[in-house]
């Protein structure tokens, strides 16, 4: 088997759709299609009728409905455990593959030997470039963010680092981490390092999983020869207060569990600064809620 891939779903039955219709297009153009490859979808206890969608839409997906939402990591696992495909390649249901795109991710494995990763250069649904790729989280580069620094600071400033602003994702390149929407991957990767760490429920899990693929000695690419569309957050926007906790504490148990024995002292610093960004965060998104809601009501006669 030439390539095995993942989509985890929860509620976003129309992008699930569009997805695996254009993942289809991408198979058959490529000759991957039924003989080479295996699609499966993971339902996360959805209740917008995506099963249902799948299984009538798509017959050629082996489809896994749990009966609760598991998260990202772990719903990642149970189809990287009926995986056969010697690449893996995690996507989101809210992207679409441009044409080319899986040959140009295949074909630049076959051609790295080194690269146990590979990320496409992401597209936003206005056509822009998606700012997709970050270095690894530092008390330095979390600092410079928490207190809003990094976008003050002039191209170049290591305080732009992190969140690599001074690049435009529009050359091949190594990177730390590439956002989790779209990844190919090496089975054997897995078989190395390990699968995902399912303490992250949703969020980070991709970052640790990276930073445990560079330190086994993997490389990670980026490549915008290959392009897929990616309507951003369409998941996590249905539970946006839930997904900023998500965060922040995904982002903590990533620097307690790589950092925290080499600089203990930052360790509490780092989570009540985060806890706090991350209520504050939560409050500021309850307002401008409410304001549209109250803003967008009729008025009375």
């Amino acid at each position: 088997m030439q390539l095995s891939v993942i989509i985890v779903n929860w509620n976003t039955c129309e992008l699930l759709d569009r997805c695996l219709n254009t993942l289809s297009i991408e198979l058959k153009a490529q000759n991957l299609f039924e003989n080479d490859s295996e699609i499966f979808v993971i339902d996360n206890n959805s209740a917008d009728y995506s099963s249902e969608m799948v299984a009538k839409n798509h017959p050629w997906v082996n489809l896994v409905i749990n009966k609760d939402n598991l998260g990202f990591a772990r719903a990642n696992n149970q189809a990287l455990a009926l995986a056969s495909g010697k690449y893996i390649l995690l996507l989101n249901p809210d992207t679409e593959i441009y044409s080319g795109a899986i040959g140009s991710l295949i074909y630049f494995l076959d051609n790295h030997p080194q690269a146990g990763i590979v990320a496409p250069q992401l597209i936003n649904t206005d056509g822009s470039i998606q700012a997709s790729c970050r270095a690894f989280p530092t008390f330095t580069g979390l600092l410079y963010e928490l207190v809003g620094l990094s976008r003050l600071m002039p191209p170049g400033s290591k305080a732009r680092s992190y969140k690599m602003l001074d690049w435009a994702h529009d050359d091949e390149r190594q990177v730390d981490q590439p956002e989790g929407a779209c990844l190919l991957i090496r089975k054997e990767v897995f078989s190395q390092i390990g699968l995902f760490d399912e303490s992250f429920f949703m969020l980070f899990e991709e970052v640790d999983w990276c930073y445990r693929a560079k330190r086994g000695g993997w490389e990670i690419w980026f490549t915008p020869k290959a392009r897929v569309l990616h309507h951003l957050g369409q998941a996590i926007k249905q539970v946006k207060a839930k997904m900023i906790l998500s965060s922040h504490r995904g982002l903590y148990r990533y620097w307690y569990k790589h950092h925290s024995h080499e600089q203990k002292y930052l360790t509490a610093i780092v989570y009540g600064a985060l806890m706090i960004l991350a209520y504050l965060r939560i409050l500021s998104y309850s307002i401008r809620k409410y304001l549209f809601t109250l803003h967008s009501q009729p008025e009375q006669s």
